[in-house]
């Protein structure tokens, strides 16, 4: 009887098997993959509508239209990079992923409000909030399987089986709202899609145990002057961001928005190159390591 017991309560206390904080993450990514690809979803077709349609939108060309999204989608990716810094770093990958999903929230209900300003300030809390919460919620789940081999493996299939069900629900319903209802609905329906997630986050967050907390033997002191360090050093990037926007959108510097994407593009081939050459330098990683990781380094390239 006892043992019967304990299996049942192994049963309960597991998600098919795995960790329990894996439900915690695989329903965090999903309604954040169903927030993120149900407003990409939209975007373009919101960008081009003509502005005195019933259901107006942008009235920018195709190309224009399209180098925002490319710009968007890059940036994206781009800000991971600080995002998981700050993780490891400063913050811990649960606060990380808590914090970018309250931001990511805020950029599509920003996005809900018709105004162009609030569109395109509603992005740029989407790019910071994925930097911070995508790269983390991945590791925290690696973190879940501390002995690492098939059961990580398989814990990461359901994990992304998550991915494509709020991938696949999100443009779904954003779509259905934003053509035949408004665009800023299916833009807010995003945002509703995040907070639902983060709610199931903070219920299941004591699953997570200690996987993704913060792992440092910095002093307080020590961790204030690094993050003082790295936002001061964020914000400055931003207002030159600002600044370099408002003199291309005043002519001040002779650029399309066409040709910054096509820069950025190139631009994101060079920093990944980069990071990798300082992964192999400095990384202090073994031959085995480093070979696989010039393995990974050759599929990009051949995608890029």
């Amino acid at each position: 009887v006892t043992t019967t017991a304990q299996a049942g309560s192994t049963r309960d206390n597991t998600f098919f098997g795995h960790p329990r904080g894996l439900a915690t993450l695989f329903f965090t990514e999903m309604w954040e993959r169903f927030s993120y690809y149900g407003m990409r979803a939209l975007l373009i077709l919101f960008m081009v509508t003509a502005t005195d349609a019933a259901n107006p939108g942008l009235e920018l060309d195709v190309a224009t239209a399209g180098a925002i999204y490319g710009l968007y989608t890059s940036l994206v990716y781009i800000l991971a990079l600080p995002g998981g810094w700050v993780a490891d770093n400063l913050w811990g990958q649960q606060k990380a992923i808590w914090v970018g999903g309250w931001i990511i929230a805020l950029g599509h209900f920003t996005m809900a409000i018709p105004t162009t300003f609030a569109f395109f300030l509603g992005m740029v809390f989407i790019i910071c909030g994925t930097g911070l919460l995508k790269p983390n919620v991945s590791t925290v789940v690696g973190d879940l399987y501390p002995e690492g081999g098939a059961r990580r493996d398989a814990g990461f299939s359901i994990f992304y089986m998550g991915i494509n069900i709020g991938a696949f629900f999100g443009p779904l319903v954003t779509g259905a709202l934003g053509e035949s209802g408004n665009w800023h609905w299916g833009f807010g329906a995003a945002g509703v899609g995040m907070v639902l997630g983060l709610i199931q986050y903070r219920m299941g967050a004591e699953n997570l145990g200690e996987a993704g907390k913060l792992k440092t033997d910095d002093s307080p002191d020590e961790l204030a002057g690094k993050s003082r360090r790295f936002f001061g050093g964020f914000f400055a990037i931003v207002v030159a961001l600002f600044v370099f926007g408002l003199l291309v959108s005043i002519d001040v510097i002779p650029l399309s928005l066409t040709q910054i994407a096509t820069i950025l593009g190139y631009g994101v081939l060079v920093i990944v190159g980069l990071y990798f050459v300082y992964l192999w330098t400095n990384g202090q990683h073994t031959m085995e390591e480093n070979k696989r990781m010039g393995v990974i380094f050759w599929l990009f390239l051949l995608i890029a």
